[in-house]
């Protein structure tokens, strides 16, 4: 898959947590009526049965709007609620061991913390990369690079791959990021936290939209 072939802009990672209380389905919901066209449920809290829960009411509200579900890091769930997709980071099951045990995995998604990544072959196996984070953020404290804009366009150069850009993006970057080289914005609290999810969705996708024209 090039970056012709991505047709997703606005990515939602999301969990309970991130919702601040509130219904995560509701919240999602929200979410896509604004614009996100994408959903990753990402639950490092939840115990396997716990995560499948989550993830069937949630894919089951997402068909309705024919948006794709992605599930962070476990594939067994990922089967079991028939998600669209997995996403996997440095320390997970990496995408060569997905591809086998799931062979009609419909998106394939891997984190790229470090340049040398992109010469593995499970960057090549990959549907798309993410890279993570763009800026730091207190929602991912494990990660070993900050791409910043600079790191964005460094890696546009060195891949085809779609490339989606993921932390600390808000409305006031999110023009650059995409101008940088990034297909897709992926975020968290910018919609999960926000008192309307529905209008923070629907902000960042007019800003994206307005940065690839």
């Amino acid at each position: 898959m090039n970056r012709l072939e991505f047709p997703y802009r606005l990515y939602l990672v999301t969990n309970q947590e991130a919702c601040l209380g509130r219904d995560l389905v509701k919240v999602t919901e929200e979410a896509v009526k604004g614009g996100v066209d994408l959903v990753q449920l990402r639950e490092k809290n939840l115990d396997d049965k716990q995560f499948l829960v989550k993830a069937l009411q949630l894919k089951e509200m997402l068909n309705q709007y024919n948006v794709p579900l992605i599930i962070n890091d476990n594939l067994w769930v990922a089967q079991q609620c028939y998600a669209e997709g997995i996403h996997v980071g440095n320390n997970d099951m990496p995408p060569h061991q997905i591809r086998h045990r799931w062979n009609d995995v419909g998106i394939l998604g891997y984190s790229i913390e470090y340049e040398k990544q992109l010469a593995l072959p499970d960057a090549e196996l990959s549907d798309y990369l993410a890279l993570s984070p763009v800026f730091a953020t207190p929602t991912k404290n494990d990660t070993v690079t900050e791409w910043k804009l600079e790191g964005v366009s460094h890696i546009r150069q060195l891949t085809t791959k779609p490339l989606v850009a993921i932390g600390a993006i808000n409305l006031q970057n999110a023009t650059s990021v995409i101008q940088a080289g990034a297909n897709c914005l992926a975020v968290v609290s910018a919609i999960c936290s926000a008192s309307k999810p529905a209008l923070a969705a629907e902000a960042l996708r007019n800003q994206i939209e307005k940065a690839l024209i």
